[in-house]
C-alpha cells in the first residue's frame, strides 16, 4: 500500500499520471475484446440517444469504435459496447440465401 500522505508534490503528480496512464490503458482493452465479439460483414443494432434502434453492418474496427452502415446507408462510428448482434432482416439477405447483402441504390431502391 502506497502512503500518498508522504509523498511530493511532483511525487503525486507522477503517480497521478501513471493511474491515468493504467486506466486508460484498461479501458482500451475492454474496448477491444468487445469489439473482436463482432465479425466485419456482421449485422448488429444500436440505440442512439432520443432515437429509434438503428441496424445495419459491422464494416470495420476503428481504434475505439466500429464502423456501421445503416440499411439506409447511413455510417456511424459505434463504441462496441453500445451494440448487441441484429437478427437477420429477410430484405437484407439476397434471394441466393448467400451472406450477400442487399444495400439500396441512391434512389432507395434494391438491387
Amino acid at each position: 500500500m502506497i502512503d500518498i500522505d508522504k509523498l511530493t508534490e511532483a511525487e503525486l503528480i507522477d503517480l497521478n499520471h501513471r493511474i491515468v496512464a493504467r486506466l486508460r490503458f484498461l479501458r482500451q482493452l475492454e474496448t477491444h475484446i468487445t469489439m473482436l465479439e463482432f465479425r466485419i460483414g456482421e449485422r448488429v443494432r444500436f440505440r442512439p440517444e432520443g432515437r429509434p434502434a438503428v441496424t445495419g453492418m459491422v464494416t470495420r474496427y476503428n481504434k475505439k469504435t466500429v464502423t456501421i452502415v445503416t440499411d439506409d446507408g447511413q455510417r456511424w462510428n459505434v463504441s462496441p459496447q453500445l451494440l448487441e448482434r441484429a437478427d437477420l432482416d429477410s430484405h437484407a439477405v439476397s434471394p441466393e440465401g448467400g451472406n450477400v447483402i442487399a444495400l439500396p441504390l441512391p434512389d432507395g431502391r434494391r438491387r
